[in-house]
């Protein structure tokens, strides 16, 4: 008996779809250690984000915040294996990013990509340039990150089903 292979893969630019929402599962609980981690990785010495004394004492929180770079990286990182696994060229730019809630150690991400727009590459034959919304929620269902991203991404193959 021959198996065929099925390889898990983004989405080829002709398979994105305006009409759908994208929604990014299993979600992702950010932990103290990938909030110190990520921090201390990209040279962040915000005392918001390290020093609980020194937050626990700051209204309006009174705790720790998750950096929002960590944030923003997992609202993206979210959306890879559905969207963009192996069929991605390049992120192109990043805009309208924000965070209009704040995100704390315990708190479950989930994501969800609308396409906002796609076009065919003029000088890229073989790829095309796709628009993502971004939004991300916590546990609560609250927004706490969205961010519209321009993507180049790669056609089919020739005789791809």
């Amino acid at each position: 008996m021959t198996r065929r292979a099925v390889v898990q893969r983004g989405l080829w630019f002709e398979e994105f779809d305006t009409e759908v929402i994208y929604e990014h599962r299993p979600g992702r609980t950010i932990t103290e250690a990938d909030n110190v981690l990520f921090t201390t990785l990209t040279m962040n010495t915000q005392a918001l984000h390290l020093d609980a004394a020194f937050s626990d004492r700051l209204p309006p929180f009174h705790q720790r915040l998750v950096n929002s770079m960590f944030t923003l990286s997992t609202l993206i990182g979210l959306s890879v294996a559905q969207l963009t696994q192996g069929t991605i060229v390049a992120n192109l730019g990043f805009s309208e990013v924000a965070f209009p809630k704040p995100v704390f150690h315990g708190d479950t991400m989930y994501a969800e990509t609308v396409v906002t727009d796609k076009r065919e590459s003029k000088s890229r034959p073989g790829e095309g340039i796709v628009t993502f919304a971004h939004t991300g929620r916590n546990q609560h269902g609250d927004v706490i990150a969205t961010a519209v991203r321009k993507t180049l991404v790669r056609k089919a193959p020739e005789g791809s089903a």
